[in-house]
Formats: C-alpha cells, sequence, structure tokens
C-alpha cells in the first residue's frame, strides 16, 4: 500500500504541475522540474527493482510464447488475472547465443541474480517438415534427446555429457517442442562455469542415426526470429508480499468482492473533488511512453494505478469500509475526547498486481509480476 501511494505522489509531481510546497519538502527548495522528474523516475525503476532502464529495443518482435503467456496472465491492462496463474513471479526467454546450424545451444543467464529460485527451466525447439518425404514408409518416430554437456571439447562419451530429457516424436510433425532442463540450469547457477550448453540428439528407434534432412530443428542462423531456439526460466526473486492479494486488510475477515474495470478516464492530477466528499477511487493513468520507457516495454503501454482520494467523516457507514480501529478513532474525533486526533484517512484498503512484458539489457525477454501495484478498492482506516 505504501508503493501504490509514492508511485502516486512522484507521478504527480514528474507529470502534472508540482506545487511548491511538494517541489520544497521533498526535493529541496530551487529544485527545478527536470530534477523532479529524474527522481521519480529513478525511484519508479527501483519499484520495478532496476537501476537503470534497459537500452532501447527498436522494432524486435518478442516471442510469441513470451506474449501468449502474457496475455493468459494479465489483462489489457497488465492486471493479473489469477495470483495463482504463476507459481514465481518472473519468466524469462533466453535466445542462442551460439546460433549455429548444429543442435548445440548456449545461453548467457548472467542477467539472473544469484539469489532467485530457479522453479523450472524448459528448452523451446521448433521442430520442421523433413525435406526428404521418401522415407515415411520407413520410418515414422525417432528418439530425441537433450543433454547438458560436461566437457567443453568432447561429446561423444557418457561421461562428456548428462541425460536431461528423452522422448519420442513422430518424424513428420512439425511446431513447438518443449524438454524440461531444470537440472542443468540450476547446476549453472550454483556454478556459472559449468554451463558449457546443450546437446541434442536425435537417433532411430534402433538408436541409429537419423539421415539430417529427415529430424530438422529451426536454428537462430538460418530461420525466421519467430522460431528461434529458446530457454524459458521460471523463477522467483522474493519479492511477492505475504499477504494475499485482494485480501488487504478486510477487518470483516471475508474476501472483498472484486470491482469491476472502470473504463479508461481522463481525468487531470490536479482536478479537485467537492469539499466534504466521500472517500473514494479515483484514476491515476500511469503513462509508459510518457515517460519514456516505451521503446523497451512490450505490454502494458500504461497502466491505471487509481489513487483514494476523499474525507471520512463521522458516522462512519460500511460504505466506507471503516476497520474497527478506525470506527474508533472516528468516535473518538466527533467526541474531542482526545487532542490532536483526526479523522481516518481515505487509503486503498484492496491491491492488485501487475504484470510488465519487457526487454533486458542483453535483449532477452522478462514477464514480471508486481504486487502492490493497483488500489482495487478505497476505505477509511
Amino acid at each position: 500500500m505504501f508503493t501504490v501511494l509514492i508511485i502516486g505522489a512522484l507521478l504527480a509531481g514528474a507529470f502534472a504541475r508540482p506545487s511548491a510546497n511538494y517541489l520544497e519538502n521533498d526535493f529541496g527548495a530551487g529544485s527545478d522540474s527536470e530534477g523532479v522528474r529524474s527522481e521519480a523516475l529513478r525511484r519508479l525503476l527501483e519499484v520495478f527493482g532496476m537501476e537503470d532502464p534497459p537500452h532501447a529495443r527498436g522494432h524486435v518482435q518478442p516471442p510469441q510464447y513470451m506474449v501468449d503467456l502474457y496475455n493468459t496472465v494479465a489483462d489489457v491492462d497488465g492486471v493479473t488475472k489469477d495470483p495463482n496463474l504463476l507459481e514465481g513471479n518472473t519468466v524469462r526467454g533466453f535466445f542462442d547465443k551460439l546460433r549455429s546450424e548444429e543442435i548445440k545451444f548456449m545461453f548467457n543467464l548472467s542477467t539472473v541474480s544469484k539469489s532467485e529460485k530457479v522453479l523450472a527451466a524448459e528448452l523451446h525447439l521448433f521442430k520442421l517438415r523433413p525435406q526428404s518425404v521418401q522415407t515415411f514408409s520407413r520410418h515414422h518416430f525417432c528418439q530425441v534427446s537433450v543433454y547438458q554437456l560436461l566437457n567443453g571439447r568432447k561429446m561423444d562419451s557418457t561421461l562428456d555429457k548428462r541425460l536431461l530429457s528423452s522422448r519420442l516424436m513422430p518424424i513428420h510433425s512439425s511446431g513447438w517442442e518443449v524438454f524440461s532442463i531444470t537440472q542443468a540450469v540450476r547446476s549453472w547457477m550454483s556454478d556459472e562455469g559449468s554451463n558449457l550448453g546443450l546437446l541434442v540428439s536425435i537417433r532411430g528407434l534402433g538408436g541409429y542415426q537419423l539421415d539430417p534432412s529427415l529430424v530438422r530443428f529451426a536454428s537462430g542462423r538460418s530461420h525466421h526470429q519467430s522460431k528461434q531456439p529458446m530457454l524459458v526460466l521460471f523463477t522467483d526473486d522474493g519479492r511477492r508480499t505475504p499477504t494475499q492479494e485482494g485480501t488487504l486488510n478486510d477487518h470483516s475477515g471475508s474476501p472483498l468482492p472484486v470491482p469491476s474495470r472502470e473504463p479508461r478516464v481522463v481525468r487531470s492530477l490536479d482536478e479537485e473533488l467537492p469539499q466534504g466528499a466521500p472517500c473514494q477511487r479515483l484514476p491515476l493513468y500511469v503513462d509508459f511512453e510518457e515517460i519514456g520507457w516505451s521503446s523497451w516495454i512490450v505490454s502494458p503501454r500504461g497502466y491505471n494505478a487509481y489513487h483514494c482520494k476523499g474525507s471520512c467523516p463521522f458516522p462512519l457507514g460500511q460504505n466506507m469500509r471503516p476497520t474497527n480501529h478506525a470506527t474508533v478513532q472516528s468516535i473518538i474525533n466527533a467526541l474531542k475526547l482526545t487532542r490532536g486526533i483526526d479523522t481516518p484517512c481515505c487509503v486503498p484498503d484492496k491491491l492488485f498486481s501487475i504484470n510488465l512484458l519487457y526487454f533486458d539489457d542483453d535483449g532477452n525477454v522478462v514477464l514480471k509480476q508486481y504486487d502492490d501495484m493497483v488500489a482495487g478498492s478505497c476505505g477509511c482506516h
């Protein structure tokens, strides 16, 4: 909740017309608007777990798998549909760095923090249709095996590689094939020097080597970017909040109803509520294009963080969603039993997470979930 309030204050200062008091109290008298903007963006990057914004990626298209995954977990504004859809909070798509014609692959995982917990890792390969069709009568299936290389110079002996995944697949099929390689990635994360790459072996059912024209996988060198070999890594960076999303500060003990997604409303940050207007949720749209981040953020283009504003007058009705503490504070204030006791504050009492799909500095595509980013409803606390 504190994070959302900080974002609202910073963005209001950076993209509306900041008041003199705001400048004087938060950034020192004499600070210019550019200084306020820089500080606001720096703090917003901290919220997203970054020190600097990634380099612009131009018109590079993200892998369709990552786009589809984003659309599965997030709505059009990036708000999480269901917090249980992802086990962790970070998914990365790494492209093969060797870009060779051989079925050997190397992925640079240096952008993954050592503190992140590796939950699962997958090798995604696009299987092409065979070039030769005359052999279908003799060959219908093949054995495809994925190995972790243990020796950088040799790869023939069983001592030089470790089997990670193996299965039968039709020779005539085409499309994406996914292999679990979690064991290899966990060993690479514990010892970066052990990352010698992966080797894919394709053999007939009798164990013999097949004609390379029969079973082919797309490479990063000769095929379209949309079919590039990719390592998909699922991790958790430990930044998840302990509270269950969507039930923050519900004093009744029962889950609050999810408010309907309001249509985007164009509202100035300077707009004032009428005097004495009750506590309510108002729009606070964060536009990534306006703040200069659209070159590396794929989705969403922006999102509505919302903010809470209004009064919490005595007596507090249930429509104000008051906590028991807020009710008592309101009574004490109304009766003037203790000096200096204000009325309760209008604050978010339900928060949602959002998802960002973006390119990192190494050109990898990242899907990351950030907790407590959207005020779902407001109450008097």
